[in-house]
């Protein structure tokens, strides 16, 4: 049930109550509503600072991550104290700074097929800042089961995107993107890199997106996908809608396995193997299958040999020693290893988690 407004509140928030099409009604429907924000990074830093600065009554966050120095050129919630500790724990000081009159609750884990529903249950509205195909048709998923609407948010170098998903029946993310990308062409900011402005663009899109769906105000982007380029500021609107052809969601599956991240690696070794092998004098070849650009950035001091041109480097690969693939996460690596198997390689190991 609405509750009155405070003085308090009708102070704090009345250049949205001046507005004659929200007025104190739409601040009570904030204060009355909850999000969950999936992700505290480069999207929900803008996302959970508006959200919390319009007033939205209870506010969740899911976030399993630290905070590293390169999060600072663009997650805007963090500074260098935070450096090194929990992402939600420093977001949620922050947002307790911001707008202490707020529920705010809080899941340090990582989103997953286990616990999505129990925890997306308790709130309105999903909004999406996650970084990664999985979790985003996971997300899709879940909500479709809960008929919650969720806020999607994309990133990539200098563009952005924003969609509206599940809202009152309508398309969904699967709608859209009916299959995930091969994973070797979905890069994460880690590897492809990203505007430090754009994700403040995009996450802010997404809480006006949500305060809309909140207050009844304006047109969601419902069965629309905003794109927005940054280097020419050119923006198009491209419609979609249903696909009568796609079965309903009912349960959720393996979002690795079906994004095609999660595969048996036939020889896997460890940070820690890698160290035994050095120190017992096991000859190995160490190759750096990421960018030239992020190999520049920081490095295992193997041999750069950038995916797009494995191929063309196979007689620099040792095939009488063993060799050590890696990239930032393994999902290039192992299409390496793929790709090295079928012109004979039999001595190749995938490098789990490489820490730089």
């Amino acid at each position: 049930p609405l509750t009155m407004l405070t003085n308090q509140e009708k102070q704090r928030y009345s250049r949205h109550i001046l507005m004659s099409n929200f007025g104190e009604n739409g601040q009570l429907k904030l204060k009355n509503a909850s999000v969950l924000v999936v992700g505290c990074g480069g999207l929900g830093s803008p996302a959970l600072l508006y959200l919390a600065a319009a007033g939205v009554g209870h506010i969740g966050m899911i976030e399993d991550d630290v905070v590293d120095v390169s999060n600072l050129q663009r997650q805007i919630l963090f500074d260098e104290k935070s450096v090194g500790h929990s992402k939600i724990q420093a977001a949620h000081d922050r947002l307790q700074s911001l707008n202490s009159s707020l529920k705010y609750s809080l899941f340090e884990a990582k989103l997953s097929t286990k616990n999505a529903l129990e925890i997306i249950k308790n709130f309105d509205i999903v909004v999406d800042a996650s970084d990664n195909f999985p979790t985003r048709y996971l997300i899709n998923d879940a909500c479709e089961i809960l008929s919650k609407p969720f806020v999607y948010g994309a990133i990539h170098q200098f563009e952005g995107q924003v969609a509206v998903f599940n809202f009152q029946q309508s398309a969904t993310y699967r709608d859209l993107f009916s299959e995930p990308p091969p994973p070797e062409l979905a890069p994460n900011c880690s590897e492809a890199g990203v505007l430090g402005v754009l994700p403040g663009i995009v996450g802010a899109m997404q809480a006006n997106e949500a305060i809309k769906i909140i207050t009844g105000v304006g047109e969601p982007l419902v069965n629309k996908l905003f794109v927005i380029d940054t280097l020419t500021m050119i923006s198009r609107t491209i419609k979609f809608s249903k696909n009568p052809a796609r079965k309903p969601i009912d349960t959720l599956i393996d979002y690795e396995i079906f994004c095609g991240i999660k595969s048996d690696f036939s020889k896997k070794i460890s940070m820690e193997e890698m160290a035994d092998w050095k120190t017992q004098n096991i000859v190995y070849q160490l190759i750096d299958v990421r960018t030239e650009a992020e190999y520049t950035i920081q490095n295992l001091a193997g041999i750069n040999i950038p995916l797009a041109v494995l191929e063309e480097n196979i007689e620099r690969i040792s095939r009488s020693q063993k060799v050590i693939v890696h990239c930032q996460t393994g999902i290039r690596s192992q299409k390496a290893i793929e790709i090295l198997e079928q012109y004979g390689f039999e001595n190749l190991y995938n490098l789990k988690e490489p820490k730089f």
